[in-house]
């Protein structure tokens, strides 16, 4: 049964049964704690910055003229 709507409802039972009805909140909890919003969301002029300075590394090489 495992995949199945059943089989998860069952799952469910059996985790709270194990470790307590508010088993599926602390591991929530944990999940929310463990985020970290950092790097260029913290900071848009760093982002600013950084993206001029790929933009200007070209790696295709000079223009060719043509003839």
């Amino acid at each position: 049964m495992a995949g199945t709507k059943a089989g998860g409802l069952k799952a469910a039972a059996t985790n709270k049964a194990k470790y307590g009805k508010e088993f599926y909140a602390r591991i929530g909890q944990k999940g929310g704690r463990n985020g970290h919003t950092g790097g260029f969301a913290a900071n848009p002029a760093l982002a600013k910055i950084a993206g001029a300075k790929g933009g200007r590394i070209s790696r295709r090489g000079p223009a060719k003229k043509a003839a």
